[in-house]
């Protein structure tokens, strides 16, 4: 058999976790499986980086079999193989951010999210990677270089999560984590053909960190090859810790398919506003039309914002946000030099903000939000594309033009993930299919807070019927 067609890799997570727990296979089995299909996939990708010493690993996984062997199941990520994003937490492995500063750093401790996967049995194997601390759609850094689309290796993986959806998307992990700030769950997602999840603001408590009541914008959440998987791992990511006090307490409700008719709101480029590449509309267009081939309404909606408003509300919560989190690396000329570009201009953009300038931002933030609010009131979700131009030369930093538009900044074609963010809504990430060249996309399905699990069902519903993301694979994946 060839080891990129193994039937241990092509289970879904959830599926293998039930052949470890009923020791069909045996967590060493499952270790060296996905260990050989990295050896072999992941030096054309560059999904996974920090791979730790197969050796070790596998010593891991044989105490894993033991515990079975000992009635000891840890949890049902017991003896999965898992790798972390290089923006979290592993004790004793480098935790680099994607920058040269932190190349030789080892991080002390666990975060609060790699606490809870290990406590469920995984065994982390190294890290996913990432665009120097996350800044940007294009996981390319001057740590481990370029991560390249799963289903095209001249296009980028999108980002930040890149390295984690390439390696779900070519079957390297069960499941992967990642974060978002501005899209970096949901981007690397469509442009893989995978699922991203942005959870609700405070569902998935993020630390210990310095900063625990401004930062709001960036969090992380569950990444997964169908929507099933993706909900059970963000059950093991979400829950209160008191170490962040906003974290949020309630339970997730059911992962059940709603009994009633569903009510999608199409928002599409916010009447024109957002410059969109050709044949991202009509993909959207057509992957709704699924909804309503299963009895549900869809019908266009327009916000009582414009799409200027949600920019400039952005760009100040960004500036400052980004700003304070990296002006002591700024204020150092050894490690200013060693900043990207991107950064600079993210830092610099901060220290321009007055306190007053951050206070009507946010008065800003919360009329965009009651302007989704009155959505919500009518609609069970509203959708919008996950991305404004398909995967891209990953030479290029970022796109300087979408649909003939020029783009101000170096993350203005990215303009569409952004208001969910703002709003602090669960936002998923489901697959659309592929353009005429074979390059995949998404469309968010976004709801209101805390309807985390409604919005992953109503996505499943889709999923079932669609289908893109659990029949169609990589030419890579072929044998």
């Amino acid at each position: 058999m060839n080891k990129i067609d193994n039937p241990i890799t092509e289970m879904s997570a959830l599926a293998l976790s039930e052949s470890i727990k009923s020791k069909q296979v045996s967590c060493v089995e499952v270790m060296n499986a996905y260990l050989d299909k990295i050896d072999i996939l992941n030096p054309t990708v560059n999904a996974i980086v920090s791979l730790q010493d197969r050796d070790d690993l596998v010593a891991q996984a044989k105490i894993k079999d033991k515990q079975l062997a000992e009635g000891e199941y840890m949890g049902w990520m017991h003896g999965f193989p898992h790798a972390v994003k290089d923006l979290s937490a592993v004790k004793g492995i480098t935790l680099t951010n994607g920058s040269p500063i932190f190349k030789d750093f080892i991080a002390p401790n666990d975060s609060i999210m790699v606490e809870r996967i290990k406590h469920e049995g995984a065994i982390i194997i190294g890290k996913t990677n990432t665009p120097e601390f996350g800044l940007g759609s294009n996981t390319i850094n001057n740590v481990f270089g370029t991560t390249y689309n799963a289903w095209d290796q001249t296009k980028s993986a999108g980002g930040s999560s890149g390295g984690a959806a390439v390696a779900l998307a070519l079957q390297l992990l069960p499941v992967a984590d990642g974060s978002d700030m501005m899209g970096s769950l949901r981007n690397p997602s469509a442009y893989n053909n995978i699922i991203g999840f942005r959870p609700s603001q405070g569902r998935v408590p993020f630390g210990p960190a310095p900063e625990l009541f401004v930062s709001q914008l960036g969090l992380e959440g569950p990444m997964g090859r169908n929507i099933a998987d993706t909900a059970r791992l963000l059950q093991t990511q979400s829950g209160y810790d008191a170490r962040v006090p906003l974290s949020l307490g309630q339970p997730l409700a059911d992962f059940t398919h709603p009994k009633r008719k569903l009510r999608i709101g199409w928002l599409a480029d916010l009447g024109g506003a957002l410059p969109m590449e050709q044949g991202i509309l009509a993909l959207c267009e057509n992957a709704l039309k699924v909804f309503e081939k299963l009895g549900h309404s869809v019908e266009p909606v327009k916000l009582d914002v414009t799409a200027e408003q949600i920019w400039e509300t952005w760009l100040v919560w960004r500036h400052w946000i980004v700003s304070n989190g990296l002006r002591p690396l700024y204020g150092k000329p050894e490690t200013r030099t060693l900043l990207k570009p991107q950064a600079i201009w993210e830092i610099e953009g901060g220290l321009e903000l007055s306190a007053r300038d951050v206070f009507l931002a946010s008065t800003q933030r919360s009329v965009i939000y009651q302007a989704f609010n009155k959505l919500f009131a009518e609609y069970d979700i509203v959708v919008l594309p996950t991305a404004q131009v398909f995967p891209f030369d990953p030479t290029q930093h970022s796109p300087m033009e979408v649909a003939g538009k020029a783009m101000d900044t170096y993350h203005r074609y990215m303009e569409v993930v952004a208001p969910a963010t703002l709003i602090g809504s669960p936002a998923l990430n489901v697959p659309v299919g592929f353009n005429a060249q074979g390059l995949p996309m998404g469309m968010q399905l976004i709801g209101p807070h805390s309807h985390d699990m409604q919005v992953l069902s109503i996505g499943q519903i889709y999923e079932q019927e669609a289908r893109w993301n659990l029949d169609y694979k990589p030419t890579l994946l072929q044998p």
